[in-house]
């Protein structure tokens, strides 16, 4: 039998095995379908829709390529990408996964990207954001503010990590780009003609831009959020069937090698597949809470197969292969957990040690709960800002797909 046609079967298999255990367990399947669409409904879709479109319109009217300028002796030299990945960077920081990838994907569809660049851009862009990890992890589950300091120094210390080190991937760039360095205002002067020949390009009236930058985004969100829900029903029924608890037996091994609390093997398991309910778990035991801070950390660096079949469905319109983007998110899930070690004594222990009106108002433990506000906030107008821009989808694309072929 040819390892194809294996490969088939063992697809079949696991299929029609997911296929049977949802229709056996209704009700389990549907709230952990519902918990996945809360989550969509409530954070994802609101939080990531702005940067989407923001960065669609960014790149028609050339400011990306003005960026990029601006960052090439920067950006090139260090990570060996060019100085556009500084602004995918920024917004994959700023608006969480998977937009690094979707900024990178469509940097490599303008060919500003060789697929070896991107490969390389991808692997350290895709990271969360500041509001979950503040508000989530720190807040919502660990009851915790004063944590996200620490775990935000060490997951975003970790995507520069994982920069360095993918840096050496690929072997020598094919396009070597000449040096130019004419004068102090040289790189201004470029980048403005940059921007300024992009906009000219652009032959699409403003309208037509958002437009399409509105349906493109929307149609990301909607995949993500597909994803989303299979993968929450996905988690629940491997634990229904137990299967969670037997690789958590295998994976205790190893924490205990590591001197990490066994009993976070589970919610280890459990974050691999989907990191909201990973972190969740993890901060319910009654482990130490540097292994959970440490576990956290691997969680939240990892990313989850979640967010990691939304990467590898972007992906999949480019040339760029996500074997190193996997790679790249093992390494960092390593480098999160130990940049959390060093870190905890002095971003955690020795602040919390000191008195609290000595130090600034975010890193306080007992002031404003900024993170907790911000993030109740999110809960309550998300939903709102989800249905009113699914609507403003539904209208335009009927108008550009339905109402001009019935004209």
């Amino acid at each position: 039998m040819s390892l194809s046609k294996l490969k088939t079967i063992i697809l079949a298999i696991f299929i029609s095995g997911l296929t049977v255990a949802i229709i056996l367990n209704p009700k389990e399947s549907l709230d952990a379908s519902t918990r996945g669409l809360s989550i969509w409904w409530e954070v994802v879709f609101p939080s990531l829709l702005p940067f989407f479109i923001v960065s669609e319109l960014l790149i028609g009217f050339g400011v990306v390529k003005f960026i990029g300028v601006l960052l090439e002796p920067l950006m090139r030299p260090i990570f060996r990408v060019p100085g556009v990945g500084g602004f995918v960077w920024a917004m994959g920081m700023a608006s969480g996964n998977p937009a690094g990838a979707k900024l990178t994907a469509r940097m490599r569809q303008e060919k500003q990207l060789t697929t070896v660049q991107a490969e390389r851009l991808v692997s350290f862009t895709s990271s969360s954001n500041p509001l979950f990890i503040f508000g989530a992890v720190a807040v919502g589950f660990f009851d915790n503010p004063s944590l996200g300091i620490l775990l935000a120094a060490s997951h975003y210390l970790g995507n520069l990590g994982v920069g360095l080190t993918m840096r050496f991937y690929g072997g020598s760039d094919s396009v070597i780009q000449p040096k130019k360095k004419k004068s102090f205002f040289s790189p201004l002067s470029i980048a403005l003609k940059e921007l300024h020949a992009t906009r000219v390009s652009e032959t699409r009236p403003l309208g037509k831009m958002l437009g399409d930058a509105v349906i493109s985004s929307i149609q990301t969100l909607l995949m993500i959020g597909g994803f989303i829900i299979l993968f929450s029903v996905f988690n629940k029924i491997l634990a229904i069937i137990s299967v969670t608890e037997i690789i958590g037996l295998i994976f205790s091994g190893f924490l205990a090698f590591f001197h990490i609390a066994t009993d976070l093997s589970v919610p280890l398991i459990t974050g691999i597949f989907e990191i909201t309910l990973g972190n969740q778990l993890v901060s319910e035991t009654n482990a130490n809470l540097l292994d959970k801070v440490m576990i956290a950390s691997f969680i939240l660096a990892f990313g989850g197969l979640s967010i990691q079949a939304q990467v590898a469905s972007i992906l999949a319109d480019t040339d760029i292969r996500f074997k190193p983007f996997f790679i790249a998110r093992i390494l960092q899930g390593f480098y999160s957990s130990f940049i959390a070690y060093l870190l905890f004594k002095p971003l955690y222990l020795n602040l919390q040690a000191h008195n609290t009106s000595d130090l600034p108002v975010i890193l306080m433990t007992n002031g404003p709960e900024w993170a907790k506000i911000y993030w109740e906030i999110v809960i309550h107008t998300g939903p709102i800002i989800t249905l009113a821009s699914l609507l403003l989808y539904i209208i335009l694309y009927g108008k550009r797909n339905v109402f001009t072929k019935l004209s």
